[in-house]
């Protein structure tokens, strides 16, 4: 699982850093939260999970893990890339992929955290 998560996070950086550039390029900084999103939850967070996984392996190890592991790798490239969508084409439709892709992630999110609360011990 720290494995997993250390390369989906290098792979979040690669797109974060690609779409940054082309913004950059372009002067098109409306989608900077897009990148900023990508970077910080995709790169940062998942990098830092890897870590704490590979630091705590029992956590790795469980149920919760995999789950998290699903809805966070599912759901931020649904939140994301509906929200990219959605100032590219001013379709406010989109809006609900968003919701549902930010939902996702927070649970997963709060699966994560039960999990580290559970099995994390000093």
């Amino acid at each position: 699982m720290a494995a997993r998560c250390l390369r989906i996070a290098a792979v979040y950086f690669v797109i974060a850093i690609i779409l940054g550039i082309v913004m950059g390029i372009t002067k098109a900084f409306a989608y900077s939260s897009v990148h900023a999103h990508l970077n910080l939850v995709g790169w940062v967070s998942l990098a830092i999970i890897g870590l704490i996984y590979r630091a705590y392996p029992q956590a790795a190890k469980t149920g919760l893990a995999k789950w998290h592991f699903w809805l966070h790798n599912l759901c931020l490239p649904i939140m994301q890339g509906c929200l990219f969508v959605m100032l590219f084409t001013q379709m406010e439709s989109f809006v609900v992929g968003t919701i549902i892709g930010s939902l996702g992630l927070g649970v997963g999110i709060i699966l994560f955290a039960w999990n580290l609360c559970q099995h994390v011990r000093e």
